[in-house]
């Protein structure tokens, strides 16, 4: 595969390259770069999480890389989730490693690493000292927000820690494409910055859109907040759809979305056809009685927006074809996790345990 395709493969679902030049040198020079995606476990699998992730991942690996999935227990751990008990976030660890395996992960072609592995070594501690040299308290604070925190919230001595940590966390694992999402960005910028000044090898950033939750857009006083406050969460029932939704709550849940007519901004359902459903599917059929102008099958995502501006679809008719869409992408997960006793005895111990952030 030449490096333009390789590129575009990348640009396909990447909002943002930093920057596009030293991502095409960084192909023109390795046949199989490291690439990373770090996650806190933490609860339930949402649609993104595991349908948008898996999609991200095929593009990635078919363009030679060397793809690194992060388990980071002691982010989470610092950061509060679970309750801050090590043994839950680690089974909601595993947990996430078989929602990858349901959808269609090939974790035989990645690397999946723990922090607790990454972190046990004085070299890991070494790098985080060096980059803490490098970094002001303000502009540390600044990096906060990366724990999903607002700027200026009341946080523990631990928490301060945490952007060292993913920072020293993309040198330790010598990666060359940061591969997460744009609420990671500044915790990025910020390899890439500490990466000029100690004169360690520079990563690319390609961040990957952000989806919003059912309830739709969140207006904040800053748009990095908005983007905090409208993202699908895990914790968020109100705001997520699971890898593990019955077809009839998916259906009740998009049914009660956010879903104004005729508008593509801050629409949700729009949002995931988008991003999520005509990655993996085909088509979109909207299911309609012959009096609303029958049924109607949409092939791409231009096709689907463009009639629901003109208001030739209804937002009725959107959120049952929605619906259904991720029927089909969900049903082959809960039917993993049916026949697993091993992925059906974690998903029912993540599922008790207390939510907290």
């Amino acid at each position: 595969m030449d490096t333009e395709t390789k590129v575009q493969l990348i640009k396909d679902f990447a909002e943002e390259i930093v920057t596009e030049e030293e991502l095409r040198k960084i192909f023109e020079t390795n046949d199989h770069p490291i690439a990373y995606d770090g996650f806190e476990p933490s609860g339930i699998a949402p649609v993104h999480f595991g349908l948008l992730r898996a999609t991200n991942l095929r593009n990635m690996l078919k363009t030679g890389v060397k793809f690194k999935l992060y388990l980071a227990d002691y982010f989470a751990f610092v950061n509060n989730k679970l309750g801050g008990s090590l043994d839950d976030i680690r089974t909601a660890g595993e947990y996430f490693v078989e929602i990858w395996k349901a959808c269609g992960i090939d974790t035989n072609k990645i690397e999946i690493i723990w922090a607790k592995d990454l972190m046990d070594g004085i070299d890991y501690w070494d790098k985080t000292l060096r980059i803490s040299r490098e970094v002001s308290l303000e502009r540390n604070l600044r990096a906060t927000t990366i724990m999903g925190r607002k700027q200026g919230e009341k946080l523990s001595m631990g928490q301060l820690f945490y952007p060292m940590m993913q920072v020293t966390d993309i040198f330790q694992m010598n990666i060359d494409i940061c591969q997460l999402g744009m609420d990671q960005r500044r915790a990025n910028i910020l390899a890439r910055e500490i990466a000029d000044k100690l004169r360690w090898k520079k990563p690319v950033a390609a961040h990957h859109h952000i989806i919003m939750g059912l309830q739709g857009i969140q207006k904040k006083a800053t748009k990095e907040e908005t983007l905090i406050a409208s993202k699908m969460s895990k914790s968020d029932p109100k705001s997520a759809i699971y890898m593990h939704d019955s077809y009839e709550e998916i259906k009740t849940k998009i049914s009660n979305a956010f879903c104004p007519a005729k508008v593509e901004d801050g629409n949700p359902l729009l949002e995931y056809s988008k991003y999520i459903l005509f990655k993996e599917l085909k088509t979109i059929k909207i299911e309609r009685p012959a009096n609303f102008g029958g049924s109607i099958e949409f092939e791409n995502y231009e096709e689907l927006r463009n009639e629901y501006l003109k208001g030739n679809l209804h937002p009725a008719d959107l959120k049952v074809g929605i619906a259904d869409a991720f029927e089909i992408l969900i049903k082959p997960v809960r039917e993993y996790f049916e026949k697993s006793n091993k992925a059906k005895g974690l998903y029912e111990s993540v599922r008790k345990f207390k939510i907290t952030r």
